[in-house]
């Protein structure tokens, strides 16, 4: 039985014992694939890394907890792993000194060898990297999914247009119908077979969701034949465009603190352009053993060729592809700008434009100013739940697929 991971994560800085302590440039992946949204199995180890900014060499636990579908942590004593369910001991390096905003780099693997860490329950989980003399002190924190497939995952793409409303311009109606089917084995009871979820590249925080009792959403749909085939059917996945790249490695055009996303100076939105290579929304870092390894003033510019309606967002992989306050960017009545502190390395990222409330997933437009093309590559990952009533009941994940685009 192969297990499946998948991590994202949120970084922070919080005062330990009156200093300073900040991690930055997070990266978690696999040991087979550094730039794909990590999918560890049983043939792979999960790699976690980051720098840390501190006078002194701090010492951290990672705390993992297992979540509902919602990633909430749940509150149930056959679900918090006692004695494997916590990382003690991390391995770190002293950067080098020309490394300006961080002293330390800790890279770790999961499961570990020594045992300290597992993850038994198929689902979501959380995890926190903590002070050991107080865990209330989270420096970081992300989220990762635990997968056995237990269920054979059938997942066609079909490529049609958005049918329920009008589109301009109309290519904004391409998507693909995503359609999941599934013959349930007879140890599982097809009416607590109530989700699939489906994942874009690294886009963890605005998946699509297939409910079998939502009934009233016109892209979305659930048959069952009333046996043990099942099929789950979403209509407005929208395949969207190649990312862009921000490529730091050149040491020669990028040797000084403050340097432009593009050397060749502001960018424009790109509707109608054909998808470029990218990395699916990963990232890749310079060696941190290298003293050129350093970190940069970024300065991400854009002037749009069309009206915008709204507040335009800077994400990618160095945010979480999270649409955030803090990254949106500023206006001079003419360009969009926002600059950012970014380790030598390469990011994919894009422009997005928000009218309204950037938490509410509505009110953000991820193609009005990249398009949205068919032949855009894409990782897709879809997820089968299981209303599992052990245990008092939790969220088990019991398919898992991933296929590509291109």
């Amino acid at each position: 039985m192969k297990n499946i991971f998948l991590f994202i994560c949120l970084l922070c800085s919080i005062n330990s014992f009156g200093q300073e302590i900040t991690i930055r440039s997070l990266q978690v992946y696999t040991t087979d694939d550094e730039k794909s949204f990590p999918v560890v199995t049983s043939k792979n180890q999960l790699v976690i890394e980051f720098d840390v900014q501190s006078k002194t060499l701090p010492v951290f636990n990672i705390i993992f907890r297992f979540c509902d579908r919602n990633w909430k942590p749940v509150d149930n004593i056959f679900f918090n792993n006692f004695g494997q369910n916590v990382a003690y001991f991390l391995d770190q390096y002293t950067l080098p000194v020309t490394v300006e905003e961080a002293d330390y780099h800790f890279t770790n693997r999961f499961p570990d060898k020594a045992g300290y860490v597992s993850f038994p329950f198929s689902g979501k989980w959380r995890f926190y990297v903590v002070d050991p003399q107080d865990t209330s002190k989270v420096f970081a924190e992300g989220k990762f999914i635990v997968a056995r497939p237990e269920v054979y995952l059938d997942v066609d793409l079909k490529k049609e247009t958005i049918e329920n409303q009008t589109y301009y311009p109309p290519e904004l109606a391409r998507s693909f119908w995503v359609v999941v089917k599934s013959t349930i084995p007879e140890e599982f009871f097809p009416h607590f077979i109530d989700e699939v979820e489906i994942i874009r590249n690294h886009l963890i925080d605005y998946s699509i969701r297939i409910n079998r009792n939502d009934q009233f959403d016109f892209n979305r749909k659930f048959e069952w034949d009333g046996a043990n085939n099942i099929t789950f059917i979403a209509k407005d996945f929208r395949p969207g465009n190649g990312y862009r790249q921000v490529n730091l490695m050149n040491t020669n055009t990028y040797s000084a603190k403050n340097v432009l996303a593009k050397f060749e100076g502001f960018e424009t939105d790109r509707f109608y352009k054909n998808p470029s290579f990218d990395f699916n929304g990963g990232m890749i870092f310079y060696n941190h053993k290298d003293p050129y390894a350093t970190y940069m003033n970024v300065k991400f510019s854009i002037k749009p060729s069309i009206q915008i309606y709204g507040d335009v967002y800077l994400v990618g992989a160095f945010n979480e592809w999270k649409v955030t306050p803090e990254y949106k960017m500023d206006f001079d009545g003419e360009l969009y700008t926002k600059t950012i502190l970014l380790k030598r390395g390469v990011y994919d990222y894009q422009y997005v434009v928000v009218n309204g409330d950037p938490n509410n997933p509505k009110n953000i437009d991820w193609y009005i100013l990249e398009g949205n093309n068919w032949e855009a590559p894409n990782t897709i990952n879809v997820l089968l739940y299981y209303r599992d009533q052990n245990y008092g009941g939790y969220d088990r994940l019991i398919g898992f697929s991933r296929i590509k685009t291109k």
